[in-house]
Order: structure tokens, then sequence, then C-alpha cells
């Protein structure tokens, strides 16, 4: 049996398609800050995410925004395996 979806290894992230993730509508019922950061850390390498989260700040955007239960992103990945240079980029 083959996958719906073959994985997609080395995908290019230009500066259009990091910043299209600063228009992102909230996933849910989530606040609209942490909602743009959940799908960059999703979505992103690391690199990436260090390239969105300048441009996210740049914009006013909380990189300790709350979700809808009050719980930042950091802490929610916090436990996560390979989550500490994010954490690192989160953090600084």
């Amino acid at each position: 049996m083959r996958a719906d979806k073959a994985k997609v290894i080395d995908e290019i992230w230009d500066d259009a398609r990091i910043d299209s993730f600063l228009d992102k509508q909230p996933l849910g019922d989530e606040p609209a800050d942490y909602s743009q950061l959940l799908h960059a850390y999703r979505s992103m390498r690391l690199e990436d995410f260090e390239k969105f989260l300048r441009r996210y700040r740049a914009r006013g955007g909380n990189p300790a925004a709350p979700n809808k239960d009050g719980i930042a992103l950091a802490d929610v990945i916090k436990d996560q395996r390979q989550a500490g240079p994010f954490l690192a980029l989160l953090n600084s």
C-alpha cells in the first residue's frame, strides 16, 4: 500500500512563502498570534522558523502569545525531543 502523500524533503522556503505564514488565519478558535507560531513551528525547518520569527516580531507578534488555554508555544513543545533549538529561538 502506498501513502496518500509522498514525504517532501528540502522544500524551498523563499521569503514570500515564509511571509505568507504571517497572514495565516487562526486554527480553530486559537488566538491569531499563537496560531501563526504553531503553524510555523509545525511546518518550517529551524532556519526558516528563525526568519519567520524575525518578521513576526517586527510586525509586533509576541513569541510568548498564549493559546486559548493560556499556554505559550514554548511550554507546549518543551518536552518534544527536537524542540531545543526552536525553544532557544522563541526565548531569545
